[in-house]
């Protein structure tokens, strides 16, 4: 194993000039710097974490509060916890992942134990308890989600109104008027998660707008939940002819329904998704979507975070643009509907 004075003897410096590039804690001229770096990449030198941490009070470690819930579509929350991971590491930090419901007592540990640098939270509520801790603590964080309110905060997401609204527009220009929305399980609106509700806020809105006709159903997905979903669906609305899903458990289900009920897509009915662009391209007929930017988002988020922990970061809003991408589950509503 390279050791530090082996690095210093590489770069023609003395052992504490070396430390001082490691832990920042001195100005160190750019050319010295540069070949003390440019010495620990030839050499291939990794400082001793619990050195480094006494050194610079800081572990080089960002905490993910990810609860890993059953209401929750899990593979989108570990795409993003792995995109988090990944840029992470390529600006030098490991990632303390967190799964468990613990809500404020979660921040609180981290923030009270010097576990981690900095925090990213997942899995956010409009009135998220765990936001007052975060507004009252100097150590850094990121949300991956959007409160309510968003003051004193960092956040990134996709744009989940606009994503809603950009669903009912599709459907409308194909000239649909009857619109069923199958969403997220009960639980997931009962915590006012915030994704969801912004969705259903956006679907909303724009239907209102545009003169179309809407209706909410949340769906704990599965086939069997599904079937009893669609029924109360067609029971109260036999006119239907456009469906938009935000429930990844629900699609095939509802596809499988419809096919065994005789209801062609995209002849008869058209079906949206917002969901991750696999799920999509793989599903029994090829969704029209809104895909999920897991990857983007959590790259957001670090880089965001680092800002913050370099003492260049403020405050701030990042909101991804939906894309939606057309492929053979919509067409134009039937013309005994239109």
């Amino acid at each position: 194993m390279v050791t530090l004075a082996e690095v210093a003897q590489h770069a023609g410096v003395s052992a504490s000039t070396v430390s001082y590039v490691l832990s920042g804690k001195r100005s160190i001229s750019t050319n010295t710097r540069e070949r003390v770096e440019q010495s620990i990449r030839e050499l291939g030198y990794h400082p001793n974490a619990g050195a480094r941490a006494l050194a610079s009070s800081r572990s080089n470690i960002i905490a993910l509060m990810v609860p890993l819930r059953t209401d929750m579509y899990v593979p989108v929350m570990m795409e993003i916890a792995i995109a988090v991971a990944t840029t992470a590491r390529a600006h030098g930090y490991d990632v303390l992942l967190l799964t468990g419901e613990e809500g404020p007592d979660a921040v609180r540990r981290v923030t009270g134990s010097g576990l981690a640098d900095a925090m990213i939270l997942m899995d956010v509520e409009l009135d998220d308890e765990r936001l007052p801790l975060l507004r009252g603590t100097d150590q850094p964080s990121v949300l991956i989600g959007l409160p309510a309110e968003t003051t004193g905060l960092t956040c990134v997401d996709l744009d989940f109104r606009a994503t809603g609204a950009l669903c009912v527009e599709h459907l409308a220009m194909l000239g649909h008027r009857d619109i069923a929305v199958i969403g997220e399980a009960p639980a997931v609106y009962e915590r006012h998660t915030g994704f969801a509700e912004r969705t259903l806020d956006g679907l909303r809105s724009r239907a209102q707008e545009l003169g179309v006709r809407l209706l909410h159903r949340p769906c704990e997905g599965g086939y069997d939940a599904m079937a009893v979903t669609l029924a109360r669906i067609l029971d109260e609305r036999p006119g239907t002819t456009g469906f938009v899903v935000q429930n990844e458990s629900a699609i095939e289900p509802l596809l499988a329904l419809l096919r065994q009920q005789g209801r062609a897509v995209p002849e008869d009915v058209s079906v949206v998704a917002v969901c991750p662009e696999q799920v999509a391209v793989q599903a029994s007929v090829r969704l029209t979507s809104v895909a999920i930017p897991a990857q983007e988002m959590g790259r957001h988020a670090v880089e965001r975070l680092v800002a913050k922990l370099e003492g260049r970061g403020a405050d701030e809003v990042v909101l991804i643009s939906p894309e939606l991408t057309v492929r053979t589950s919509t067409g134009p509503a039937p013309a005994s509907s239109s």
